[in-house]
């Protein structure tokens, strides 16, 4: 057996656990959690680099009938090296004797429960999908690593997440070394770190949600393409349910994403996005349509970022988008097109009601490099009429246009 032991985060080790260290002959881990340890005197120490290398010097140590211990940060299996030890020894090799988490931790100094927060891990990967769910869930825990700490984290979200509070825990479980730093994203960008262990964003807000049945964060919502009537919005400038459900199925929000509406309007594409966990932006051009989303998203308990002012114009300081749904621009909807779709890293959805505009914007589709599909979307809707029956009230034809982006150039993008 493979021995793995989290330790690091304040908490003794456990008799069984100090006994599976005193037997060992090889013992791995950082080298932090080596100096702290007591080894055995006649054992090997290996202190962890690049894994590949070191899983190789356990696999021969354990064929020569070594006993082999490894040390891991708080609890081994959450985020941690269990995985990449079970993926090449088998789960049946490990005996994996967990430590505290450093997110336990951070929670418990904070006095706040953690059942409702979001954990992302940061450490090797792209630092986008944190900041986006850190912008669209209000209370999140991020795993930190190299060139995505409290500085890369907090200059991701100063301008377009300002008001969320980061909690930077250092150290947790070093008596003499133990930090918790609040600060603004702002205030995070401009500082140098070391030593952190994770990151809590919040809400303040939002804190303490009600008492919940599921850990993690938002469900997913239990429907979506709701109606009209639970949007507020003007003289029926809103995309239709059907019209939605498509548009929704077409640009797949998911958790980390970031998703425009661009001409919200009243931001139920946006919103719904939301509710399946993406970070959404809402570009409306009028203070009426701004506040309406605003109104919106307090109402359905999501956060969206609300842009005031004309595409293409105030799309150039926004992130890149994952997918972005077009629900307006008149006569600039071509430039709006090309720009979303030169941007937008997997779609690009298109709702017109003119049939004028459907060649122009699918060149700018095409242009862009995307794959372009569409649909005419033309339904009735059952309506009362007196006598207790029922008519079939036709809505308005709408055309969806969208453009893909080829799997080879998302795989290409994730990869660089």
């Amino acid at each position: 057996m493979i021995t793995v032991i989290g330790t690091g985060t304040g908490a003794p080790l456990a008799p069984d656990a100090l006994a599976a260290l005193a037997r060992a002959t090889l013992v791995t881990g950082a080298a932090r959690h080596l100096d702290a340890a007591e080894l055995p005197p006649d054992a090997r120490r290996l202190v962890l680099g690049p894994l590949a290398p070191a899983l190789d010097v356990i696999a021969k140590h354990r064929e020569e009938g070594g006993r082999v211990v490894v040390l891991a940060s708080g609890d081994p299996g959450f985020f941690g090296i269990v995985r990449s030890l079970a993926e090449r020894f088998g789960a049946q090799a490990l005996d994996v004797r967990p430590g505290v988490a450093s997110v336990a931790v951070a929670f418990a100094r904070l006095g706040l429960p953690w059942d409702d927060a979001l954990v992302v891990s940061a450490h090797g990967r792209d630092l986008r999908t944190a900041a986006n769910v850190c912008r669209a869930h209000p209370k999140t825990a991020v795993l930190t690593g190299p060139g995505a700490g409290p500085a890369e984290l907090g200059a991701e979200l100063a301008r377009r997440a300002p008001d969320r509070l980061l909690v930077v825990a250092s150290a947790l479980g070093d008596p003499e070394r133990e930090q918790l730093v609040r600060v603004t994203p702002a205030e995070a960008a401009a500082r140098e770190w070391d030593a952190v262990s994770v990151i809590v964003c919040l809400d303040e807000e939002k804190a303490l949600s009600p008492v919940r049945t599921v850990a993690g964060g938002r469900a997913t919502p239990e429907r979506w393409a709701l109606d009209e009537s639970e949007f507020a919005h003007r003289d029926s400038m809103i995309t239709k349910a059907e019209v939605r459900a498509l548009a929704l199925a077409r640009l797949g929000p998911r958790l980390g994403d970031l998703v425009w509406d661009v001409g919200a309007g009243s931001g139920s594409v946006a919103v719904e996005c939301a509710r399946f966990g993406a970070a959404a932006v809402a570009v409306e051009k009028t203070a009426e349509g701004c506040e309406h989303i605003r109104a919106n998203a307090a109402a359905h308990g999501v956060d969206v970022r609300v842009v005031h002012g004309a595409a293409p114009t105030v799309l150039s300081d926004l992130t890149d988008p994952d997918a972005v749904f077009i629900g307006g621009g008149g006569r600039e909807l071509p430039a709006i097109v090309t720009a979303c779709a030169r941007r937008a890293r997997r779609s690009v959805v298109v709702a017109l009601a003119a049939l004028d505009r459907v060649p122009a914007v699918r060149a700018a589709l095409t242009g862009a490099g995307l794959v372009t599909g569409g649909v005419l979307l033309q339904s009735s809707r059952l309506a009362p009429l007196p006598g207790d029956v029922t008519r079939l009230a036709a809505t308005n034809p709408v055309f969806l246009l969208w453009g893909d982006r080829p799997a080879t150039s998302v795989l290409e993008g994730a990869v660089q």
